[in-house]
């Protein structure tokens, strides 16, 4: 391959036809920190408002570093994965102790801040330093596989390696910001997982596997393990007041910290739906809820499992002690909170309900 002519072929479609990203309108190491975080694991187009109103909130690395963490928790509410913020505010907080609230801009220091894996430290490197560092996700190593005929299994974490490898052999020294930003935004748009569109390919010329015709074959990649299906009833539960009862999930585990209903794991008794979440009630609150009729159910997809949630509404006299884990709070207040997408989709059924009333 001519590396010279591969680079400006792509570096030479980047510039005509990237997308206008807000995180491409400077090249500020903070918010291309914050857009790899939000961008793993969730689409360009979700992470756009997102993006914008996380900015607003938190503007700069002080900002984001002294920010309670409820409100940084409620900023991601929606994107899911939310260890991703904890460790983006935990590391920014180094960031501003050691560093003066600079980024820094060494593969060993970036690399020790939490939550900032080999992809992420090369992109911030590249893109905001200009420093020649793979930045190597499942798109590159997709583009790469079929650039190069790499007949690799991506699933397989060792395969990383041999991708890094490749982008430090074939990467621009004069521009390694754009270099990068191209390999991503042809996966993206143009050596799409299925179907590529071959024919708008700027460095078709240099594809092996377009010219041995095996591009639908690329990447090799095994199948994950079958998701865990996961059954759960979940109640919103008024007192005497009107107000709603809520809870913090524990510290640790999957959406740690978030708030969430009174929910409780059903066993394989299912007939037994509002029976089990009245008990669990009765058990962790010492008080017998009144429970009514099922409003629907939800289904919620993670990457290791599926929740399926039958909702109930229902009511309870008596006192319940509030702590900062347990609140009880009125349907305007509820919305300071930060609850995953499987509790706000449950929120929004019971309010539609009573409407239907």
């Amino acid at each position: 391959m001519d590396i010279k002519s591969f680079q400006d072929d792509l570096i030479g479609w980047f510039v005509s036809e990237q997308r206008e990203l807000p995180w491409r309108k400077d090249q500020d190491p903070y918010k291309v920190w914050v857009s790899e975080i939000m961008l793993q694991q969730t689409r360009v187009d979700t992470v756009i408002p997102y993006f914008n109103r996380f900015l607003e909130n938190f503007p700069t690395i002080e900002a984001l570093a002294a920010a309670d963490e409820e409100k940084v928790l409620k900023a991601w509410e929606g994107l899911g994965y939310y260890s991703r913020v904890r460790n983006l505010q935990s590391a920014v907080q180094e960031v501003n102790e050691r560093y003066g609230g600079k980024v820094p801009d060494s593969p060993e220091e970036i690399s020790a801040l939490k939550g900032v894996g080999p992809y992420t430290a090369g992109a911030i490197l590249s893109i905001a330093y200009g420093k020649p560092e793979p930045a190597v996700d499942g798109n590159v190593m997709r583009v790469l596989s079929r650039i190069l005929l790499i007949w690799e299994d991506i699933a397989r974490p060792a395969s990383r390696k041999i991708f890094e490898a490749a982008v430090r052999e074939l990467i621009s020294h004069e521009n390694p910001s754009y270099f990068n930003q191209a390999l991503m935004e042809l996966g993206a748009l143009i050596c799409t997982p299925t179907s590529p569109s071959c024919l708008l390919c700027p460095v078709r010329e240099h594809c092996e596997a377009f010219h041995e015709g095996v591009q639908d074959e690329l990447p090799v990649k095994t199948k994950k393990k079958k998701q865990k299906n996961v059954q759960l009833a979940a109640g919103i539960f008024k007192d005497e007041g009107g107000r709603i009862l809520i809870r913090k999930r524990p510290g640790t585990g999957l959406l740690a910290n978030l708030w969430e209903f009174p929910t409780v794991e059903l066993n394989l008794d299912f007939q037994r739906q509002r029976d089990q979440l009245s008990e669990h009630f009765e058990e962790v609150y010492g008080l017998s809820p009144k429970i009514n009729e099922s409003i629907g159910e939800i289904d919620h997809v993670f990457s290791h499992l599926v929740w399926n949630i039958q909702v109930f509404s229902g009511q309870f006299t008596g006192e319940i002690l509030e702590t900062p884990q347990l609140r009880l709070v009125t349907e305007k207040e509820i919305q300071e909170f930060a609850f995953p997408v499987p509790y706000q989709k449950m929120l929004k059924k019971y309010l539609e309900s009573k409407k239907a009333e």
